[in-house]
């Protein structure tokens, strides 16, 4: 299933449904008076995280916490399937539960399958990362957890009788640190700052002789408003094949991304630039960025992994906010704070629908002075200062939403 089908089943099928269920869920729980006090021992937690490789790698601090306040309870993600290849790379994961979104069919059989062994683990707590998915509110409920814990928003208030808590979700807060707050609900540490070591993971370093970059041209289709356009990095490419003979330049994307990709390195037509979109697994591009000099790359999965392995990055920022998703003490982000930007918090579909001013407006020769300043070992003055943020430890704080 493409996003479109996906948001059509999100809006008019679970949404509807969740709206309904909340109702009889609040008042079988007054019914029942189940204690949901979160701080205690758990046989499993069970942590979600549906869409955004880069939302996973950004929740690895929250893994890291909850291992180490409760080394033995057994620590579920449940994810899609394509991301099954970066959650098996993270150690603190004991087990992981997918569903295939590949099909229709698929979807409903795997999301069948993933509820029956999620029933069978009976997670005292489940934490649903996803902040728009009324499908993912769904999964939650019926995975029969006794403690269900997501985030609130002001369109979502009609979901508070399917989760037993809700956290504010925060939009000016380093998403990483958006997790570790939902993690001190059940007494975890909130000191855990560092992404897991995707080093540790890298299996066969990447071949190749000569130094070179890495630019990843694409984003998601969850958001397509963020990638920057072609012709710009058609321009970066060729000028810095130009001004830099002695490096080689790869260009990374996914099995979807790869047609758009190599479109790119085609009109370029050039022996240092070489495409490995949907020619590469995970390990490899991982093993890819972590050699890499440096990385340019648009607000999307790559950026994280970048941010993981300590790698320079030179971050194209419009729709969302580098105050959010650009936490890194490598990162160097453009990023031009149009009026509407960011705006992936409210909308569904971007206000701009599509004519993506925050990125257009970045140029090329600005990303070109940025290329230059990290090549040539200068330090170039980073746009956005970000900075670890630190939360008390008292119950009035946690952001916790009341029922």
């Amino acid at each position: 299933m493409n996003i479109k089908h996906q948001i059509f089943l999100d809006s008019f099928i679970a949404k509807p449904i969740a709206f309904s269920l909340n109702f009889i869920v609040r008042a079988l729980g007054q019914i029942l008076s189940i204690n949901h006090d979160l701080k205690r021992e758990y046989q499993t937690i069970a942590v979600c995280k549906f869409k955004g490789m880069g939302s996973i790698i950004q929740a690895t601090p929250l893994l890291a916490a909850v291992k180490v306040q409760h080394p033995n309870s057994e620590l579920v993600f449940v994810s899609t399937k394509a991301n099954r290849s970066i959650l098996e790379k993270i150690n603190h994961i004991d087990t992981i539960i997918t569903i295939d979104e590949s099909s229709l069919i698929n979807f409903i059989t795997s999301n069948i399958l993933a509820l029956y062994q999620l029933i069978k683990k009976r997670p005292g707590v489940y934490f649903d990362l996803e902040i728009y998915s009324d499908f993912s509110t769904l999964f939650t409920l019926f995975s029969l957890s006794t403690n269900r814990v997501g985030f609130y928003l002001r369109s979502s208030s009609f979901r508070m009788g399917i989760y037993t808590h809700m956290m504010f979700f925060n939009p000016k807060v380093p998403i990483s640190n958006v997790y570790l707050q939902m993690a001190k609900l059940i007494g975890c540490n909130d000191e855990y700052q560092e992404l897991y070591p995707l080093k540790k993971s890298i299996q066969k370093p990447f071949s190749h002789t000569r130094k070179y970059l890495v630019i990843n041209p694409n984003s998601s289709d969850l958001r397509l408003e963020r990638r920057w356009d072609s012709n710009n990095f058609i321009q970066i490419i060729r000028k810095t094949l130009n001004e830099f003979s002695d490096y080689d330049i790869f260009l990374i994307g996914s099995k979807a991304e790869q047609e758009y990709t190599e479109s790119i390195s085609t009109i370029i037509n050039d022996t240092r630039l070489i495409s490995t979109a949907g020619k590469t697994s995970i390990s490899e591009v991982i093993a890819l960025i972590d050699s890499a000099e440096i990385i340019i790359t648009n607000d999307t999965g790559p950026m994280h992994l970048a941010f993981a392995l300590k790698k320079e990055v030179i971050c194209l920022f419009g729709p969302c906010s580098p105050d959010q998703y650009g936490r890194s003490d490598n990162a160097h982000v453009i990023y031009k704070n149009t009026y509407c930007s960011p705006c992936v918090h409210d909308f569904e579909i971007a206000p701009c629908n599509g004519n993506n001013i925050c990125m257009q407006l970045i140029g090329v020769d600005e990303v070109n002075e940025n290329i230059a300043a990290l090549l040539n070992t200068s330090k170039v003055q980073k746009s956005t200062s970000i900075k670890p943020i630190i939360y008390q430890t008292e119950q009035d704080i946690l952001g916790i939403v009341h029922r």
